[in-house]
């Protein structure tokens, strides 16, 4: 049987496990909807800020709450949390059931309803369920409803309290310890510039996967140097071509007979008389 809850009535749980779905229906201008739990000890507030499971912290310590994450459904969007009831310590008297809108108030979410399930029982219908309306629309952050102990068993209570200032205003409301903004001047809270401080939880958003970084082209050299790095950069004086692959000789200025043959090897320096070789017998005339 599902129980359709007014604001503050209650009803008693016997499921060992309780999967609380947070549901809404997304639309033109509709904020992201994110839900979350707090863990409150006898007095009201959470023992640490280990107490509150959220976006960035999304498995309570003990493992005994935990969220499930996102969905789209056939009636819109859903975000659960999921709590063991048996296993909670002893020390805890309450668990929240908190909803909060991302850049934009709740009177932007239309169809705003948390539905409880026995985890235990698949594709079971919902053990109760209550529709949360906002009482000024300027709200960003609801506390749904709570799972609180009475005389040794379970009950869920239908709330529907709102915050303006957001998730981050009503977990300081119940004792966790905010993290201070990250532009923040460090001399004005009179700490010493790198002093360690207690951080609290990270209320930002969680950051998207880096974009791959395209691999660097190597850029090759200007002159092919057969392997070997290029070599300085000639001189401005003229300077004989190469020969064969090895560098090229410093600058000579040497003036070679128009007669000469090369085939390939370096001039003689300087003019030289050239005499023909003495005929041998086979060449005097008889």
């Amino acid at each position: 049987m599902t129980h359709a809850m007014l604001k503050g009535s209650n009803v008693p749980l016997e499921a060992g496990t309780v999967r609380a779905v947070l549901r809404w229906s997304a639309g033109p201008g509709a904020p992201d909807v994110d839900a979350s739990a707090l863990l409150l000890g006898t007095d009201g507030r959470v023992r640490s800020d280990g107490d509150f499971v959220f976006y960035n912290q999304p498995r309570h310590p003990s493992g005994k709450v935990w969220r499930l994450g996102k969905k789209r459904v056939t009636e819109g969007l859903t975000d659960t949390v999921q709590t063991n009831l048996s296993g909670v310590e002893a020390d805890v008297g309450r668990v929240l059931l908190v909803a909060s809108a991302d850049g934009a108030p709740f009177s932007r979410v239309e169809d705003l309803r948390i539905l409880l399930y026995d985890a235990d029982v698949p594709d079971g219908d919902p053990l109760a369920y209550f529709d949360i309306v906002p009482e000024t629309g300027e709200e960003t952050a609801m506390i749904c409803g709570e799972l609180y102990r009475r005389d040794g068993s379970w009950k869920f209570r239908a709330l529907g309290e709102g915050y303006a200032n957001g998730l981050e205003g009503l977990a300081s409301d119940f004792g966790i310890s905010v993290e201070d903004p990250p532009d923040g001047d460090a001399g004005s809270s009179g700490e010493q510039p790198g002093a360690a401080a207690e951080a609290g939880p990270d209320f930002s958003r969680p950051l998207p996967p880096e974009e791959p970084t395209a691999p660097a082209v190597p850029v090759p050299p200007t002159t092919p140097g057969y392997g070997y790095p290029p070599a300085a950069a000639p001189p401005a004086a003229p300077v004989a071509p190469a020969g064969y692959g090895y560098p090229p000789a410093a600058a000579t200025v040497q003036r070679v007979p128009a007669h000469a043959s090369a085939y390939g090897y370096p001039q003689p320096v300087g003019e030289q008389e050239f005499r023909m070789p003495p005929m041998g017998p086979q060449f005097l005339s008889r």
